[in-house]
């Protein structure tokens, strides 16, 4: 049987923690950051956890 292939859509977007946890980037901290406060960039800077609802679809799409 074949090896199963990692999403490489997924991979781009989600990491792993060492302790198992799925995190991933926050939405609109790409461009127009211009006009965005300097708090507001800082916020979206840091990584979330995702939904607990998703973990199973995502876990999956990265063959853990």
């Amino acid at each position: 049987m074949p090896k199963n292939k990692t999403h490489s859509g997924a991979k781009k977007r989600f990491r792993v923690t060492g302790s198992g946890k799925l995190m991933r980037e926050q939405a609109g901290a790409r461009h127009l950051l211009e006009h965005k406060s300097s708090r507001k960039t800082r916020r979206l800077a840091s990584d979330q956890p995702v939904a607990p609802a998703d973990v199973p679809k995502i876990k999956k799409l990265l063959g853990k």
